[in-house]
């Protein structure tokens, strides 16, 4: 059974995604019925232009998240996140209530009022939702966790904005809109009820009402570690880059592809499935863990499809506006919703892992607090997309160009986070060595420790062995190479990266031994993984050679448990030595090979004989080198 099938299944998660759901399709319910309301029927409640009131809703709904994000993450890491989740969802009852109340008086200011509160509910419950996942998840969960979310999110804002629409066309259109937004907010309160408690992980936190002040500190507590401050802002990014494409296409589809309000709908519906669909292949590609190798792979996706959107718009629009099933009939209509399946799913692809890796790495007592510099992070930058987009389209970019821009700026953005953080692009590497050279098996993974200091021994057989094992592995691992290997190029940035370990023989480089060891030490006392190849060559016949005594120095120094592994199926590989030289036969088991890593039982230091590792190495490698 996946995680996310199990997941449906857990009350650990069910009810957290119906309350989620519920919640989103709420809020696009109301505020899509609004618009097109106050759009359609504007001079029933005041003299302003459709076009402002349109663009005034969507500042009051944003506003909350910069006024109150700050408060909600200090109420979620203080207080107990279900508790919250209930609560917010009574405030959503009420919400529905006032708004009911300024439809039945036709006053704009009461709707307006509602719309805020709304923002406020989102803001509200948006730091519950993320920071109770780490606490109810594990960590091979939270990646199916957060693509169910993400899925789920964009599917209820699908359905929410069609309903919305709906409704606001029908008869006794503001009944049925109040009607259907109190059913399902009371469904979101029902389902709210059966979420498990989250102990707060910072209950003597005193909460500062001050939302400048706050919103600082929180920015301050992602900053803590690079990684996670750079997550957000990819995520930020990404939430503009997503938000600029939706706000389109309206006007996309009317001049440049010459669709009607049906035509919208199929766009819509098309981008919506690609997030879906990419957020729950996450689970798959990323083998149940945060895999930040889909990251830069989202990146370069968003980036081509977008710039062949561009490229894919017609010149000139349909003489008369076509409905969906109109447009279908006309070629470019096919590539343009293919760009925009595939810029959904590799924004899947791109969000997914970020998510769960802030969620991962931030500090548990501040976690709450860090999504919330998140979600205020996400409207800033939202609100700077549209005003970025509003000033390019009215100097003279037309809609495909601002796309290619779009596209350009997508491409800045990913090199300049992966040059600060290069663990994004070492991950890539391997998760694409792994999936396209190879198919990776791993059994008894659970063997490896979850913390703490351990040294990993393995037979060699290729020069990729220490990528495989790194893609396998949960934990990072500082493997101790041969210094020729470690200045390989491509190959160098990946161990540098790692922080691997060159090592030379005595004979050859004494000091650059002894300095081996020492950091082998360093590496071991600060609880890390150490990786080594006891064999100290690449087999050159398929066999293992005597593992060497270098083992029985570190473990002297460092008394520390012992993980026995085997690679299985890379002799005969591209990389390997098998019939002259590795690396001078391309494709010589073609793509998709299929290899295996074998995890045994730790052995006790005082057990771990070179004579003895070497036994259990062999009995795992078996008879398939």
């Amino acid at each position: 059974m996946s995680n996310q099938s199990g997941l449906m299944r857990s009350r650990r998660f069910a009810p957290l995604f119906v309350t989620q759901f519920l919640g989103a399709f709420n809020d696009n319910v109301l505020k899509n019925a609004m618009v097109v309301l106050l759009t359609f029927q504007s001079t029933n409640w005041t003299t302003m232009k459709p076009e402002l009131l349109a663009n005034l809703a969507a500042g009051v709904f944003i506003l909350p998240f910069f006024l109150f994000s700050a408060t909600a993450g200090q109420l979620a890491d203080k207080y107990d996140k279900a508790a919250l989740a209930r609560l917010s969802k009574l405030l959503e009852v009420a919400i529905v209530l006032i708004a009911g109340a300024g439809f039945f008086v036709q006053s704009l200011n009461v709707l307006f009022l509602s719309l805020f509160l709304m923002g406020l509910q989102s803001t509200l419950f948006g730091p519950v939702k993320y920071a109770i996942l780490p606490q109810h998840l594990k960590s091979e969960e939270l990646v199916g966790g957060n693509a169910l979310i993400e899925a789920g999110t964009f599917v209820a804002i699908l359905l929410g904005t069609l309903l919305g629409g709906l409704l606001a066309a029908s008869e006794a259109a503001t009944v049925w809109i109040t009607v259907v937004g109190l059913a399902i907010a009371v469904g979101g309160y029902l389902a709210s009820r059966s979420i498990p408690v989250a102990v707060p992980p910072a209950p003597t936190l005193v909460i500062s009402a001050n939302p400048f002040s706050e919103t600082w500190r929180n920015i301050g507590f992602a900053r803590e570690s690079q990684v996670v401050f750079l997550s957000i802002m990819g995520i930020s990014w990404f939430w503009l880059f997503g938000a600029l494409f939706l706000a389109q296409f309206p006007a996309y589809t009317k001049d440049v592809l010459g669709g009607s309000e049906t035509a919208v709908t199929l766009l819509l519906a098309t981008f919506t499935f690609g997030i879906g669909a990419g957020s729950l292949l996450c689970e798959k590609l990323s083998a149940k863990r945060v895999e930040l190798g889909l990251v830069p792979l989202g990146s370069i996706g968003l980036t081509l499809f977008a710039l062949d959107l561009a490229f894919a718009s017609p010149a000139t629009p349909s003489p008369s506006p076509l409905g969906a099933i109109g447009l279908l009939a006309y070629d470019q209509t096919w590539r343009v919703l293919l760009d925009l399946v595939l810029i959904g799913v590799f924004g899947g692809f791109f969000i997914v892992p970020l998510y769960a890796l802030v969620q991962q790495r931030s500090n548990p007592e501040h976690c709450a607090r860090v999504i919330a510099a998140n979600n205020i992070l996400n409207a800033l930058f939202m609100v700077v997309g549209a005003l970025a987009a509003a000033g390019m389209l009215a100097a003279g970019l037309t809609i495909p160009m601002l796309f290619a821009v779009a596209a350009i700026c997508n491409a800045a953005v990913a090199l300049f986070i992966y040059g600060l953080v290069p663990e994004f692009l070492l991950r890539f590497i391997i998760w694409m060595l792994i999936h396209t050279v190879y198919r990776l098996r791993v059994q008894e993974l659970d063997q490896v420790p979850e913390d703490g200091p351990a040294v990993i021994v393995c037979n060699h057989v290729s020069f990729v062995d220490a990528l495989v094992i790194m893609a396998a592995c949960k934990r990072p691992i500082r493997f101790v190479m041969d210094h020729h290997i470690f200045r390989w190029p491509v190959l160098n940035f990946v161990f540098r990266t790692s922080k691997a370990i060159p090592i030379a023989s005595a004979k050859e480089d004494p000091a650059m031994m002894e300095r081996a060891f020492d950091e082998v030490a360093r590496a071991l006392d600060a609880g890390d993984l150490v990786g080594i190849f006891p064999e100290g060559k690449i087999t050159a016949d398929g066999s293992i050679n005597p593992f060497r005594p270098g083992i029985t120095r570190i473990l002297a120094r460092n008394p520390v448990p012992v993980v026995p592994m085997a690679l299985r199926g890379l002799w005969g590989s591209f990389f390997s030595r098998k019939d002259g030289p590795a690396m001078t036969r391309p494709f010589r088991r073609g793509l998709f090979s299929k290899i295996e890593l074998i995890v045994g039982a730790s052995v006790p230091a005082a057990e771990a004989l070179p004579e003895r590792l070497q036994g259990e190495v062999t009995a795992l490698r078996g008879d398939w080198a």
